[in-house]
């Protein structure tokens, strides 16, 4: 089948032998710049190799990802693995293929067009004669270019694409055996901590020399540079009980602290910078035009805000790195999504070469966004340096995990929208304010890498603070899924980055996309009761795009939205950046006299494209809604004067095991489609889908999350 589409991490890694290699045993080497995060993109591009080169699956092996040996396709990001990766193995794979069966037509002395493959043995219909794999390419270079126009496998003639598929790596972790980055063990290894300072802004004025000398006496080795202090020692547990006793023995300069004030207030107030968005989520970079009244013709005219939290990653796991810094240069070993990025802001803060920076990805906490890996990766880097030689394990406490790891901003969204006599949308408004998304380190002007790395603020001769600038690309940063997918005469679309809010924020799942979305599928909800149509057919009346339709229809085929009373029934449709995968969510739950939400079904329906891994699909489906569910009920960062508050599971609660609903997942097949990519389409979806199944089990419009009963009540008594 010829091939329609392209790939964007080819263009910069053009060659064959950066994506493949045949081994002298036949199993081929399949390279990626993607990390496998627990998505399970390692299996699905293993999958799209193997049905490429028509081999079984445990003939590929996925090389894990390396700096300076894999292709440098930037961050596992924003669902773009299939995307640029997948896209990338499948033409890589078909190169390899289609060169082989060239190279042993010639060897059979037979038609190329006479050969098939099975198992990685080509043999001629016509001679019977037969030459492997390994024969024709076993550890030797390919040295051509990857063809971006190879004919790709019909769809129609796929043996492993989209069937029930093991991950990779599932039967070493059941039985245990599987070695995550925390249980890395080297020669003379010791073991470091952090120990950090009580807030943002505290800095470190003295230490405890009597201490300090016990410690070292004891084989703690102790590392300070400016406020970053950290010990180190063979034994954990000690290196632990030395963390702890140095700080309380530590005299900190508090400083002004944390501001304590209404973020919510602070999201409208406080200085900002705006720009209005057009052509499909692109910021334009020209004043925001002032919002004109209500057209003249409008029936009814709706406002309403909505808001959310501070969102803490909350990895299941705290994070971890490992590094050794020896003459020949820094060796390093992360769970990052971007060991790129990583690698050359390190280099950025130590002023060394990039290329005497070696970074491996081994698989530890999962990211989704940039959580504390970075960070963790930064510091073991420190303590390994000041120790050269010396191999270094460093974690990250649970308590570090909650109160140190970036955060999703806080944001505010305010809508406002107008209705005609027939009960459709003629006039659009829709403003998001918020902090930035974008702190993820990235090397560049004024050491700003270095600058986006916690502990490099803490050091002597800090770099230059960073200040992120409006994010103006295409659904990025607080204004992702800001424009929507629907039909509007008339659309007003505003970002404001707001300045000086307390916490730090980087990137997490979805970025803006969760908040938009929520308000604009809430707000969708309370526009189909001013006209008094129901939600779905509000919706499908502004929707003209055909696959968003069928999701939305599929869901709604799966509901009935007006049965059992005291069951409230919700829900939401987006296409997460209007360009990847498409998801509807129905929810089904109950408010219980404790003003508590149980969750009784869900009903999930995707397109995603072309369908690799069915299991693996539906897993991020599943767990998409989930983590979703658990920011909209339970979860927000909390913080005071002295520091961030919710530090541990019982101050920061998630959503339990007593609380998982039934979960019906719908994939729609779409063979030799685009991949689409699906890992964070049904967040946004989730939050609207549970505020509208409230509002139809209670009738309260909840508007800020989370809808604890706490809130729930405050609705209530404000109903």
């Amino acid at each position: 089948m010829a091939n329609a589409f392209s790939s964007p991490s080819l263009p910069s890694h053009p060659g064959l032998d950066e994506w493949v290699s045949v081994k002298p045993d036949g199993r081929i080497a399949v390279k990626t710049g993607k990390v496998d995060i627990g998505q399970r993109i390692s299996t699905a591009l293993a999958v799209i190799a193997a049905e490429e080169l028509d081999v079984p699956l445990d003939r590929i092996e996925m090389i894990r990802t390396v700096t300076g040996e894999a292709p440098d396709e930037g961050i596992t990001s924003g669902s773009n693995s299939m995307m640029e990766s997948g896209h990338a193995v499948r033409l890589a794979t078909a190169t390899a293929r289609r060169h082989m069966l060239a190279q042993a037509a010639k060897r059979l002395d037979v038609e190329a067009g006479t050969l098939e493959v099975d198992d990685g043995q080509i043999r001629s219909r016509d001679t019977n004669r037969s030459v492997s794999y390994e024969k024709i390419q076993g550890n030797k270079p390919f040295e051509i270019d990857v063809d971006p126009d190879v004919d790709v496998k019909d769809p129609t003639a796929h043996r492993i694409v989209g069937e029930k598929i093991a991950p990779l790596g599932l039967s070493e972790m059941v039985t245990g055996e599987y070695r995550f980055l925390h249980d890395m063990k080297m020669d003379g290894m010791v073991h470091a901590r952090v120990v950090r300072p009580p807030h943002y802004k505290a800095r470190l004025n003295s230490l405890d020399e009597d201490l300090v000398a016990r410690l070292q006496d004891s084989g703690i080795n102790i590392v300070r540079d400016g406020s970053f202090l950290a010990v180190a020692g063979p034994d954990e547990y000690a290196v632990i009980r030395a963390a702890e006793g140095l700080f309380s023995a530590c005299d900190w300069e508090a400083g002004d602290g944390l501001a304590e004030g209404d973020v919510f207030e602070s999201l409208t107030a406080n200085t900002r910078e705006s720009r209005p968005v057009e052509n499909d989520g692109v910021p334009q970079d020209k004043p925001v035009p002032p919002m004109a009244d209500p057209p003249a013709g409008a029936a009814a005219t709706l406002e309403a805000r909505y808001d959310k939290p501070y969102h803490a990653h909350a990895s299941m796991g705290p994070s971890a790195a490992a590094a050794i810094s020896t003459d020949d240069g820094l060796r390093m070993w992360s769970h990052s999504q971007g060991i790129y990025f990583l690698r050359d802001a390190v280099a950025e803060a130590f002023g060394i070469d990039p290329e005497t920076v070696r970074i491996e990805h081994v698989p530890g906490a999962g990211c989704y966004g940039h959580n504390g890996a970075d960070d963790a990766a930064f510091d073991a880097a420190i303590v390994a340096r000041a120790l050269s030689g010396t191999p270094v394990l460093l974690k990250w406490t649970r308590e570090e995990e909650h109160a140190w790891a970036p955060y999703a901003t806080a944001t505010s969204m305010k809508l406002r929208a107008s209705l005609d006599t027939d009960g459709q949308i003629i006039d659009w408004n829709h403003e998001t304010y918020g902090d930035t998304f974008n702190m993820r380190p990235r090397s560049g002007p004024n050491m700003s890498g270095a600058a986006r790395l916690l502990s490099g603020r803490y050091r002597d001769n800090p770099p230059p603070e960073f200040i992120p600038q409006p994010a103006m690309f295409r659904h990025m940063g607080i204004h992702r899924n800001l424009d929507p997918l629907y039909t509007f005469p008339q659309k007003r679309l505003v970002k404001n980055l707001v300045r000086d809010l307390p916490l730090r924020t980087s990137a997490l799942r979805t970025l803006g996309a969760f908040g938009n979305v929520f308000a604009l599928e809430s707000f969708m909800d309370e526009l189909a009761n001013a006209a008094g149509i129901d939600p779905v057919t509000f919706r499908l009346n502004h929707l003209e795009d055909a696959r968003g339709r069928e999701v939305l229809e599929a869901v709604a085929a799966r509901m009935d939205l007006a049965a059992d009373a005291g069951i409230g029934r919700g829900i939401a449709f987006a296409q997460y950046k209007n360009l990847k995968a498409y998801a509807a969510v129905g929810v089904e739950l109950e408010v219980t006299d404790a003003a508590e939400i149980k969750l009784r079904r869900a009903i999930l329906v995707g397109d995603a494209g072309e369908i690799v891994d069915r299991d693996g699909m539906a897993a991020q489906y599943d767990g998409g809604f989930l983590q979703a569910a658990s920011w909209t009920i339970h979860e927000q960062v909390t913080w005071d004067r002295d520091g961030v508050t919710s530090r541990d599971w019982e101050t920061y609660p998630i959503l339990g095991f007593d609380n998982v609903p039934e979960i019906e997942t719908v994939l729609i097949e779409r063979p030799g489609m685009p991949f689409l990519g699906a890992g964070e389409a049904v967040a946004g979806p989730t939050g609207a889908a549970i505020a509208n199944a409230i509002y139809d089990a209670t009738g309260l419009r909840l508007r800020r999350m989370p809808f604890t009963p706490e809130a729930i009540r405050a609705a209530a008594m404000d109903a």
